[in-house]
């Protein structure tokens, strides 16, 4: 498996991302060597949500404020209902994730993720996948909307579901260690 020791990893989230999909890939980062910061609006700890019911807390690492997107080379964007709806509401997450998406840094979304990044205008042309409730918006965003486990786009990587997570990890893990994409 690809190292990523020299990489530092953003994990952008709001309270009730989908708590599988935050704790599955920052397990799967830390494995690969990265250093990975959770960051959010919020300090102090913010509240998972597990499937059903309110889940585990964590730490936030950095607040969105205090952090560059210059400071990091990949994004990753956890689902969940109410997260993503948060943070595209959050004009400083948007231009957060929007840098990455301009200077072709790698950016994994899975689930409801992608939602932050149809605010960012930047998704024309671009294919992916997220949870179908999505794929309307997406596509109106000008994307290609396509019902596939694991989707890449130099360097934009998007999953459907928590049972995508295998898949999403392995392909966010390779495009993190290849760097910046850049295309046309």
């Amino acid at each position: 498996m690809a190292t990523l020791s020299n990489k530092k990893v953003a994990i952008l989230t709001e309270e009730g991302f989908e708590q599988v999909e935050l704790t599955s890939p920052l397990e799967a980062l830390k494995t690969a060597g990265a250093t990975v910061h959770i960051i959010s609006p919020k300090s102090g700890r913010i509240k998972a949500w597990d499937k059903t019911n309110w889940g585990i807390e964590v730490d936030v690492d950095k607040e969105l404020d205090s952090v560059s997107p210059d400071d990091y080379d990949a994004l990753v964007l956890p689902g969940g209902v109410l997260n993503p709806d948060k943070l595209r509401q959050n004009k400083a997450a948007v231009a957060f994730a929007s840098a990455f998406l301009d200077e072709g840094k790698p950016v994994a979304a899975i689930c409801h993720g992608p939602q932050l990044l149809i605010e960012t205008g930047m998704l024309k042309g671009r294919k992916l996948t997220s949870y179908p409730s999505l794929q309307t918006d997406l596509k109106n965003a000008g994307a290609k909307w396509v019902d596939e486990q694991v989707v890449v786009d130099h360097g934009l990587v998007t999953s459907r579901r928590p049972d995508d997570l295998s898949a999403f990890n392995k392909k966010m893990i390779e495009e993190i260690a290849e760097g910046v994409h850049h295309h046309a």
